[in-house]
């Protein structure tokens, strides 16, 4: 099997240098683009996000529900006992750490940043029918849960599964690149290679960048209210340099010993947090209500799956929120899908796709009604009985969306314990996602490779901090942003692909596997051993890898 060329660049040992300095070179000329020129790009990236956003919508629509009908496929076909490794080996992570580990890598820090806040702005400003009504308590919940249920985890887990079949079944590299091999063959190792792994590394870098600018903003709002730290934008640079140091250490310990640690100790954070607003606050109304909100959006996940306000008029809603999220989590795709895949060997298909759609998806729906909803009742009850004062918490987040949550505790006991505790879980968040993202873009820029040098990885891990600092301080955040969501269109159209092949490649391995059962079944196999009748060699071994044909 043809293998990704890597050679020395510099001080880095171990790169592809197409991918890798193609990458640097795009990734500087938009830094210096953002931040000389900053008024200039966000005016540029954002009409081409408003181009995306209104002209496309209805595509991220069409493949977002796509990975949905193929994920339920995954999960009833034939292919479902098909194992991500050897079919006798035991997954490499016990499920906590998985679990902790799948979080993040994918939207753990969505738990802090919205899960108070968005559940508030749709109930005050919903996309249909009247704002701050029972009504719109309800469709605020079920938007919520439609922006990060179980459509984002079946377009991370496609791309997972696709990167985790073709690496530990077919011997080809963690990359991009190798789910398209069915389709291009030996070309994977050329131009169409390259090009979609650097595409994967631009999403990656850009996302990653833009969340660490954002999530700094709401640590300096938590420590602004906690600790009367100002919050102006040399505090934000300094904690984007102390979470960028973190991060770093981390990449240094390594996976098992960094980001596996670090995903633990956030869950088991989490758990506490979770704790103890439920049984702190409103707590009967917070399990009565996450039954109904999990009924409602069953009831509702299609029609919202597929609203494309076309008979509204106008699409400006979607373009903001739904369009917005759907090429957002597909620019994360690239590093999410690699992540997971690294972290997932071991497991079948059917467990592997069951884990990914439901287990975070009912740790995020109970953590959205715990924190999200209880604020929306809070502001209903205001407005239903006159007597029970508001507690502000719809003024916080047209002030300030990051400070929602900060708002929110102080209906609590134990306040400033539980924000100081909240800034900690932000940082925590951060740190494990810079260092997953600057492990998966060290792998896409070495060929694959599962295990970079580490000072590949620790380049990466600055030069995230370094971009976010810069673009902070020039205002250029929103630019990036722009680009990044511009970044999912072409990108969308590599997960079709994606899947396509992904079909092929299992069809073919299925057969494989059918005939070499057969064969040992027949009472003839004793007596007919010759080399020509016996199965397929590799296959008797186990991955690495099953033969393409042509080979």
């Amino acid at each position: 099997m043809d293998h990704v060329k890597v050679g020395r660049v510099g001080p880095f040992p171990r790169v592809s240098r197409p991918v890798f300095l193609t990458s640097v070179i795009l990734i500087t000329l938009f830094i210096i683009f953002g931040a000389l020129f900053n008024q200039q790009a966000e005016m540029v990236f954002n009409q081409a996000k408003a181009f995306v956003s209104l002209r496309f919508g209805w595509f991220f629509i069409a493949v977002i529900n796509t990975t949905l009908l193929m994920s339920v496929y995954m999960i009833l076909s034939r292919y479902g006992d098909i194992r991500l490794g050897h079919q006798n080996e035991e997954p490499e992570y016990k499920l906590i750490s998985w679990i902790g580990m799948l979080f993040s890598a994918g939207i753990g820090i969505g738990l802090l940043y919205w899960g108070t806040a968005e559940p508030l702005y749709h109930y005050m400003a919903p996309p249909l029918g009247e704002g701050e009504t029972v009504a719109s308590a309800k469709l605020a919940m079920n938007i919520s849960f439609l922006h990060y249920g179980i459509h984002v985890w079946a377009l991370y887990g496609m791309v997972a599964l696709a990167l985790g079949y073709f690496h530990y079944r077919r011997g080809l590299p963690l990359a991009i690149r190798s789910t398209l091999y069915p389709i291009l063959g030996k070309r994977i190792y050329g131009g169409w290679g390259h090009t979609v792994d650097t595409l994967a590394v631009f999403g990656t870098m850009f996302g990653v960048v833009t969340t660490l600018g954002l999530g700094v903003l709401q640590i300096n709002s938590g420590l602004e209210s906690l600790f009367g730290i100002p919050n102006n934008v040399s505090v934000q640079i300094i904690l984007i340099a102390i979470i960028t140091v973190l991060a770093g250490m981390s990449l240094f310990l390594g996976l098992d010993k960094g980001i596996k640690r670090l995903s633990d100790i956030n869950i088991f954070l989490t758990i506490i947090l979770l704790s103890f607003v439920i049984i702190l606050g409103p707590t009967q109304f917070i399990f009565n209500s996450f039954i109904e909100n999990i009924g409602n959006y069953v009831h509702q996940v299609i029609p919202l799956g597929f609203w494309t306000e076309s008979y509204e008029g106008q699409e400006n809603w979607q373009a903001s929120w739904t369009i917005f999220y759907w090429a957002w989590w597909i620019s994360w795709s690239p590093f999410v899908g690699v992540f997971v895949a690294r972290i997932s060997r071991g497991r079948t298909i059917r467990e592997f796709t069951l884990g990914v759609l439901l287990i975070p998806v009912a740790i995020l729906f109970l953590w959205f009604t715990a924190f999200g909803g209880s604020a929306v009742h809070m502001e209903l009850m205001s407005v239903i009985n006159p007597d029970i004062a508001s507690p502000g918490l719809v003024e916080a987040v047209r002030a300030d969306t990051g400070s929602a949550i900060f708002k929110l505790m102080e209906s609590y006991p134990l306040t400033s314990v539980f924000n100081l505790l909240i800034v900690l879980m932000i940082v925590l968040w951060f740190v494990t996602s810079s260092d997953s993202a600057s492990f998966v873009i060290d792998m896409l820029t070495s060929g694959g490779d599962t295990d970079p040098p580490k000072v590949q990885r620790l380049f990466w891990a600055g030069t995230e901090g370094v971009i976010a600092a810069v673009l902070l301080a020039a205002g250029g955040l929103t630019a990036l942003q722009a680009a990044s969501i511009v970044s999912g269109l072409p990108f969308a159209v590599v997960i079709l692909v994606m899947m396509y092949s992904l079909l092929r490649g299992l069809s073919r391995d299925h057969l494989i596997l059918y005939r070499q059962q057969q064969w040992f079944i027949t009472e003839e196999s004793a007596e007919h051993n010759s080399a020509s009748e016996l199965p397929d060699e590799d296959l008797l071994k186990g991955p690495p890898a099953i033969k393409e044909a042509s080979e």
